[in-house]
């Protein structure tokens, strides 16, 4: 069985920096220098914005977003939240994508949560009850960019962040009829990355076939 080399960048990384990072590894593993890995990280808190993005999803008070190179739309990253960055060669998109929505709905069953595709909505979603006024609330968002046969960027899945960054975007949602929440909010009980690291670089290494192993960032060279 092959190894997925799972590298832990830390908190508070800024967004350029990690950014930066995945295009020279990117690069690497299109050369075949470099085995298959997964960045994983708390950014220090930024909005960006993918090819999606329509200019009324962007804040209206002027708050700074980061352009970038993949799929999807506008969202947040910070303190609290998971970011797994697999950088790894794929044969197909579509698949790909399938493959990450299920390593999201895996790693919420890991807690004890129910997370769910949601037609017509991008991302992980904890179904609503109509009955009771609850809407779907996303859980975690996805947006990939794929040069070369080989990925960049990846997934983010809310644990313990504070929900108050998403009030100045819209691009994430669709309607009314929609929120946002985390692991530590549906499970009412305090889930921090730390915990969920070691859950979604083993449910992501078994959706390829391979067997999670942690690496250095020193040893990235």
């Amino acid at each position: 069985m092959k190894g997925l080399a799972i590298v832990r960048l830390g908190v508070d990384v800024p967004y350029e920096q990690a950014w930066a990072l995945q295009r020279r590894l990117h690069a690497r593993r299109a050369a075949g220098e470099i085995s298959d890995l997964c960045l994983m990280l708390e950014h220090a808190p930024v909005y960006t914005a993918g090819k999606r993005t329509l200019p009324q999803e962007r804040p209206a008070d002027g708050t700074p977003v980061i352009d970038v190179d993949r799929g999807g739309k506008i969202t947040w990253h910070g303190p609290g939240q998971l970011v797994c960055y697999p950088i790894i060669r794929i044969a197909d998109v579509v698949s790909y994508l399938r493959l990450l929505e299920e390593v999201l709905i895996q790693v919420c069953a890991d807690f004890g949560l129910t997370a769910r595709r949601v037609e017509g909505r991008g991302g992980l979603w904890v179904p609503g009850d109509p009955s009771h006024g609850l809407p779907d609330r996303r859980l975690g968002t996805i947006g990939i960019r794929v040069t070369g046969g080989v990925t960049m960027h990846g997934f983010a899945l809310n644990c313990v962040n504070d929900l108050s960054w998403y009030n100045r975007i819209t691009g994430d949602l669709t309607g009314d009829d929609a929120g946002v929440t985390s692991l530590s909010a549906e499970t009412g009980r305090r889930i921090t990355v730390d915990e969920v690291i070691p859950f979604a670089g083993k449910r992501l290494a078994e959706a390829l076939g391979e067997e999670p192993y942690d690496m250095y960032e020193e040893e990235l060279g």
